[in-house]
C-alpha cells in the first residue's frame, strides 16, 4: 500500500471516529515515571489520547500522524493545551536526534525505525512503547503478522535503553482476563 492509499485508509477510519480515545495504557498505568517538565512527542498519534494526556500534564507535546483528519481533529481539541499537531510520515521524516525527553509510539510497527525513535531521545529521556504481539487470543489487532511482535521482540528492538517497565502476558492463565495480545514497554535513555 503506498503512502497516498495508506493516508487515505486512515483518514477514513478517523472520519467515522466519534470520541477521542484515551491514552495507551503503558502511558496512563506507568505516568508516575513522567518528568515534571520537558519536550513530548506522541508518534503515529492517531486521534491523539496520549498526546492530549501529555500536554495536560505540562508538557510541550507534539504529535505527528499521517492522517490529516486525526491531525486536524486533534488540533480543534487540543487548542488550549501546549500541543502542536502535525500530519507527517514519520518513516519519511523520523524524529531527529536529542530531540525529546518523552516519546511515546502505540500500535504502530516500523522496525527500521526504532534506533532513530531511541536517538530522539535526550539523555535521562523515556520511551513509552505499546503495540500488538503475534502470541494473541483473539483477532483484535492488525491482519498482517508483519505488524505485530514476535514473543519478546519489543525487548531486543532498542537494545541501548534501559528497560524500567515491559509486559507481554501472551495465551497464559484466563485469556479473558489481563492485558493479552500486546506488549508494554518503558525504557530509559542513558544519562
Amino acid at each position: 500500500m503506498d503512502e497516498v492509499e495508506l493516508r487515505r485508509k486512515w483518514d477514513r477510519r478517523y472520519a467515522q471516529s466519534d470520541a477521542l480515545p484515551a491514552p495507551l495504557e503503558v502511558l496512563a498505568d506507568n505516568a508516575h515515571l513522567l518528568p515534571v517538565r520537558g519536550d513530548a512527542v506522541d508518534l503515529a498519534c492517531g486521534l491523539g489520547g496520549s498526546a492530549l494526556f501529555l500536554a495536560r500534564r505540562g508538557l510541550r507535546t507534539r504529535a505527528w500522524d499521517l492522517s490529516p483528519v486525526a491531525v486536524e481533529t486533534l488540533q480543534r481539541v487540543a487548542a488550549d493545551l501546549p500541543l502542536q499537531a502535525e500530519s507527517r510520515d514519520i518513516a519519511l521524516r523520523p524524529p531527529q536526534a536529542e530531540r525529546f525527553d518523552v516519546i511515546c509510539v502505540g500500535h504502530f510497527l516500523e522496525r527500521e525505525l526504532c534506533p532513530r525513535i531511541a536517538a530522539a531521545l535526550r539523555p535521562g529521556g523515556l520511551l513509552f512503547y505499546q503495540t500488538f504481539t503475534r502470541e494473541r487470543v483473539d483477532d483484535s489487532g492488525p491482519g498482517s503478522e508483519r505488524f505485530r511482535l514476535d514473543c519478546n521482540e519489543l525487548l531486543h528492538l532498542f537494545p541501548d535503553l534501559i528497560v524500567r517497565f515491559y509486559r507481554e502476558e501472551g495465551r497464559i492463565g484466563d485469556p479473558a482476563r489481563g492485558f493479552r495480545n500486546r506488549a508494554q514497554l518503558v525504557a530509559q535513555r542513558p544519562q
